[in-house]
């Protein structure tokens, strides 16, 4: 979906010229003849949508000027480009001092005009940025921080903002990349508690032997290392919202604490003597389906129900790709500022295209598309040459055979990529694999070489996620990262001090 621009203008003769030219600069049009009508596109409680307006000075009724004051008064942040048939130095100054982002005399060209709105439109999405990375680091991150026009994502907007006025257990579900914990955020950012912390939690990334010392605290000499005491992440959100992303990670015998914390509002640390009362509200996140993970045996069905009060869903971003040209502009206008890169836009076909991808990263990987764009383009606008991994294969940018698990002789070795489990892919990954048995000559190939092909499968398959891996295999962790390290594998994350079990 294109930028929407709202014209408003008295005379129909400009009105449609201007239509035209905006049409033909790729944009959508809403189109009305008057300051109020404007003001009622604008701040209407069911309003699409606008990016931009186009507003003439000179109107009966609400003029300009009027208009201006009214998008102050109501704190809208769209970029308004003014126009006249009245150009004196006067006009100009009242009309930026009102707020206005540009100015043009009619009758204005198209290639003014052109420049205009892009200007405005990067300057205001490189304002949100800003906005949004400020709020998120304040903790008043808000559902109006969150780029998106998608009709699949009104339902889900609703409910979480019906959500933030109440302390009901939250659970977030979605594909990895999609944007859970920034909506966690706005839903603390937009209740009462939005002025107490917001405390993330990792789960999936906290070792075995350490999760109930992080959740809960711990008194010092409670175990060896432990030299002084730590309150633990339940009694540091006192007050806010606690965020368990990747809850379905947590270990049994902290999911047993975990739903006694919750049903007694009391955390024990370990060592402790007596429970400590807390005030948390808990807003929880899985990239997988938690229910299925219940029938699975891995998580307790008496916790699921405590967090599985309100659950939203956010659709994956090939189920919303109308936010791709929208998350696009906002993405390059921020890195273009970061690099200090003069890169104001995007072409149509690498547009067109990059809306077609499935995005299997969601949004994450989209940011890192465009990230890796800016630095590595040449010119003043990127183009689909500027995303080679994405533009080589529309459908499929993966060489990693999909062929189904074959255990039977075949002619050469087939070794599918190593994902870290850091990196997010910038490619749809692998849904089977196949395995060789023969070498080139025809001997049997070794075990452990079968071994090491299947790990680096495997860790392709789930996305780097290591204990996912080594529980599929049915391995512990550090057996896991002690074959990786013996066959020499970079980038698994096993030298890097990550604790295992």
């Amino acid at each position: 979906m294109a930028a929407s621009i709202l014209i408003a203008d008295d005379d129909a003769v400009q009105r449609r010229l201007v239509e035209n030219m905006v049409q033909k600069c790729g944009y959508e049009t809403i189109v009305v003849d008057s300051g109020d009508a404007a003001l009622a596109a604008l701040t209407a409680p069911d309003a699409s949508a606008i990016d931009a307006v186009v507003l003439d000075l000179v109107m009966p009724g609400l003029d300009g000027m009027g208009v201006l004051a009214k998008i102050r008064e109501a704190g809208l942040n769209v970029p308004v480009i003014v126009q006249t048939a009245h150009g004196g130095i006067d006009n100009v100054i009242s009309a930026m001092r009102a707020g206005a982002a540009d100015f043009v005399v009619k009758p204005v060209g198209m290639e003014r005009l052109q420049v205009s709105l892009r200007n405005a439109l990067n300057t205001s999405a490189l304002k949100g940025e800003l906005q949004r990375i400020r709020h998120s680091r304040e903790g008043r991150l808000s559902f109006s921080d969150i780029i998106t026009r998608a009709e699949a994502m009104a339902g889900v907007m609703r409910s979480a903002q019906k959500a933030a006025n109440s302390s009901i257990p939250v659970l977030i579900e979605g594909e990895s990349g999609v944007g859970k914990e920034m909506f966690a955020r706005a839903i603390h950012g937009s209740g009462e508690r939005k002025s107490k912390p917001f405390v993330a939690v990792n789960c999936g990334a906290i070792p075995d032997n350490l999760v109930e010392s992080i959740l809960f605290g711990h008194e010092k000499g409670a175990f060896t290392g432990a030299t002084e005491r730590h309150m633990g992440k339940f009694v540091e959100a006192h007050g806010g919202t606690l965020f368990l992303d990747e809850v379905s990670e947590l270990p049994l015998t902290a999911q047993v604490k975990l739903l006694r914390a919750l049903q007694e509002g009391a955390v024990e640390a370990v060592g402790g003597r007596k429970p400590v009362k807390v005030d948390v509200r808990i807003v929880s996140a899985t990239n997988r389906k938690l229910l299925e993970r219940v029938k699975q045996g891995h998580f307790r069905e008496d916790l699921f129900y405590r967090l599985h009060v309100l659950p939203l869903t956010i659709p994956p971003l090939r189920a919303r790709r109308e936010d791709i040209p929208h998350l696009l502009r906002h993405f390059l206008a921020r890195f273009a500022a970061e690099e200090n890169r003069a890169i104001g836009s995007v072409s149509g076909e690498a547009m067109a295209h990059l809306a077609q991808l499935d995005w299997p990263g969601n949004i994450r990987q989209l940011e890192n598309a465009v990230y890796r764009a800016v630095v590595m383009s040449d010119g003043d606008q990127l183009e689909l040459a500027d995303f080679p991994l994405l533009s080589a294969h529309p459908h499929e940018t993966t060489d990693i055979p999909t062929a189904p698990l074959i255990l039977e002789p075949m002619a050469a070795p087939t070794v599918p990529a190593m994902v870290p489990g850091n990196e997010i892919p910038i490619a749809p990954l692998p849904a089977a694999g196949s395995l060789s048995m023969l070498t080139n000559t025809g001997d049997v190939r070794p075990l452990e070489e079968m071994e090491n092909e299947i790990i680096r499968f495997a860790i392709s398959h789930y996305r780097g996620q290591m204990s996912e891996v080594a529980r599929r295999l049915k391995i512990g962790r550090s057996t896991l990262y002690r074959k990786l390290d013996e066959a020499g594998v970079p980038g698994h994350g096993g030298k890097n001090g990550e604790e295992t079990h």
